[in-house]
């Protein structure tokens, strides 16, 4: 079936959690505040954190950008696809019809599509305003740290809601206060913010949150605290800072010739120097990031790629960062999600990334890590080639070998898992599993967030119960790294610093310069080497390749693309992605396995032919006209941004006339219901 908006509704497409009883509220349909929670409840810092605990799962349930499951979900493998759909990680065996679409599928939907936030702003503002109002009047009992705290994490829940309506769709209107429910104060106050101004309100409530919040030690990183705060401020002002930079002109940035705030009479008289914002926002995100990074403890990394036979835990900290029951005492994971099966909270994320899950890790993302000596697999003589994954693994960035399987990987270790399990190895990825959901599409499996703990992998039925990262300091380096050479166009001496931490972690020289002077930009294949259709520089596309070295699947890549405009090239040349070298060796094992298997491009093959190159093309299997995948995915200039609805312009008017709407559409939509990309 074809996609638009409408079909899936925008609570799904953003992964707003079905159970929030004030999710996908009309802004101008609202339920009376009396009716979110009754007044009486707040005089105890106890019915504070009740109020807010049922939002948790609203602000985090995903990543801001990709749609997919930013903590550990349930019949899936959780995190680990966080990155689906972009150039590293592909997800569901036709591909993409949502985020990375397929062309011509978004639409502009007959309904809402922004309006659907605004009944959880509307909640946390009505909570701000009555605990402030609490605290000032000391009618609030219990701690008066945690009464504080409380409150500032009303203010990071706001600001994380309004960077998901930023990073959906620019200039949105700002609401502090909790609107009296009539056309003419709501439609008054729907007038669209001009995104570096959306920006920095959410950067002032982000400062507000830091100063009331406690450490992370007040709830062992279980709630959000201080140091998350600071982390998540760079991430905003990083993100902001990027995206005018790399989009201006567009017409998505206020001020642009085309930008379509200008025709509305509400910015009549406004200017803006976006240069003079980008340098406020890197500045920004420089001083939070390195609060963090300063302070950060970054876990060990013994250099222990698998453990032994009986040993499930405790053989390398950095792969049991993501696998194990409690991130407590971890000090680098600022912030985490704790699950408990006799409650019924659990997950399958282990088990899955240990069968497959329909998903995998791209061609792409494989050749982008570095050999030991910090050299380019295309220029190090470390460097064994793709013949097998093991050979691409081998000499290799340790994320690499750590977080993906490879042929003799270790399975089982667990003396639990029988002795036709124990000792065994992982051998060649489900490239034809007939289980469609296990299939592994790439042939580059998952294994970050696996453990060998048998107990939470036996079976199918949602025993997992390992902890889900959510904030983790090391990124505060990255934005840091980034932030600076974007801000002054080379590196300080923190920067390097940090740099090498994470190279040194991840078992890789910490020689950076020979890493740039050996970098060929014409030969690096992830979509980080643009911004725009230009190459950017070999300093800052390391840069970015070691951030996506570190935090794959960890659901900022989609985000990172949008911001860095890496999409633009698919406007012009489809991008066919690919997986493993399936047609120089590893076939030969899937012979034994499925003999006369079909590799022919109809509708019965289970594999891409030898004919379309050596490597795996999970898209390219049956070329039939019926495969709009076929010859590769596309881009289009108005997919940077969502639409607006048609419902959601029309009721921001005070005559419901599209016209007179104080709410204008996106850049390259059209204000028709079902209308397609107009570029």
């Amino acid at each position: 079936m074809k996609f638009n908006i409408k079909h899936l509704g925008f609570c799904t497409l953003l992964g707003v959690s079905a159970s929030m009883s004030t999710s996908c509220d009309d802004m101008l349909n609202l339920e009376p505040v009396s009716q979110i929670t009754p007044e009486a409840f707040y005089g105890s810092a106890d019915q504070l954190a009740a109020y807010l605990n049922s939002y948790y799962n609203g602000c985090f349930t995903t990543a801001p950008y990709s749609g997919y499951m930013y903590h550990q979900g349930s019949y899936n493998d959780g995190m680990a696809r966080s990155d689906g759909n972009t150039d590293i990680m592909l997800v569901g065996l036709s591909g993409s019809n949502t985020l990375f679409a397929k062309d011509g599928y978004w639409e502009v939907s007959s309904g809402k599509q922004l309006q659907g936030y605004y009944g959880n702003v509307r909640a946390i503002n009505f909570f701000l305003q009555k605990a402030t109002e609490g605290y000032e009047a000391k009618t609030i009992s219990g701690s008066e740290t945690l009464v504080k705290n409380y409150i500032g994490e009303g203010y990071f829940m706001r600001a994380m809601y309004y960077f998901q309506m930023l990073a959906y769709y620019g200039d949105i209107p700002v609401i502090t206060e909790v609107l009296e429910d009539k056309d003419d104060v709501l439609v008054e106050n729907s007038k669209r913010t001009p995104r570096n101004e959306v920006a920095r309100f959410i950067l002032s409530d982000l400062d507000k949150a830091i100063e009331l919040l406690a450490s992370r030690d007040q709830f062992d990183g279980q709630r959000i605290n201080k140091e998350s705060a600071l982390l998540f401020k760079s991430r905003v002002a990083l993100f902001e800072a990027t995206f005018e930079k790399y989009h201006k002109g567009s017409g998505r940035v206020p001020g642009d010739a085309n930008w379509p705030g200008a025709s509305m009479s509400y910015n009549s008289g406004k200017t803006f120097n976006i240069d003079s914002e980008v340098n406020f926002f890197l500045t920004e995100a420089m001083e939070a990031a390195k609060e963090v990074a300063d302070a950060a403890v970054l876990t060990e990394n013994n250099h222990v790629i698998q453990p032994n036979v009986g040993v499930i835990t405790g053989w390398n900290p950095y792969f049991e960062m993501y696998s194990q029951p409690s991130l407590a005492n971890v000090p680098e994971v600022l912030m985490w999600k704790q699950y408990n099966k006799s409650l019924n909270i659990s997950h399958d994320a282990a088990y899955r990334v240990r069968i497959g899950c329909a998903d995998g890790y791209t061609r792409t993302f494989a050749e982008s890590f570095l050999c030991k000596d910090g050299l380019p697999i295309y220029a190090s003589p470390l460097y064994k080639g793709d013949v097998s994954i093991d050979d691409v693994k081998a000499d290799r960035d340790e994320r690499l070998q750590l977080f993906v399987w490879g042929e003799s990987t270790l399975k089982d270790s667990d003396p639990a898992s029988g002795e036709n399990q124990v000792g065994k190895n992982f051998g060649n990825p489900g490239i034809m599993d007939p289980l469609q959901e296990t299939r592994m599409i790439t042939g580059y499996q998952p294994r970050k967030y696996y453990t060998y703990d048998y107990t939470q992998i036996a079976n199918d039925q949602l025993l997992g119960t390992n902890a889900s990262p959510i904030f983790r300091s090391a990124e505060a380096l990255l934005n840091y790294m980034e932030a600076c050479f974007e801000k002054n166009g080379s590196l300080d001496g923190t920067a390097k610093e940090y740099w090498k931490q994470l190279r040194e972690r991840a078992g890789v020289s910490t020689d950076l310069d020979a890493t740039i002077n050996a970098t060929d930009l014409s030969k690096e294949g992830d979509f980080g080497v643009y911004s725009g259709t230009a190459m950017v520089d070999k300093t800052l596309y390391n840069i970015r390749r070691e951030r996506m070295n570190e935090t794959f699947s960890e659901g900022l890549r989609f985000a990172d693309l949008i911001r860095w405009r890496s999409f633009d090239r698919l406007m012009t040349t489809q991008w066919i992605p690919e997986g493993v070298n399936f047609w120089d060796d590893m076939y030969t094992a899937y012979e034994e396995l499925y003999p006369g298997f079909i590799s022919d491009g109809t509708t019965d093959a289970v594999v891409s032919s030898r004919e379309r190159g050596k490597y795996l093309q999970p898209y390219s299997i049956n070329m039939s006209t019926a495969n709009e995948l076929r010859n590769g995915y596309s881009w289009h200039e108005a997919y940077y941004l969502y639409p607006l609805g048609i419902t959601d312009i029309r009721t921001a008017s005070p005559d419901r006339d599209l016209s007179t709407s104080n709410l204008y559409q996106n850049v390259n939509w059209p204000t028709e219901a079902g209308g397609k990309a107009l570029k």
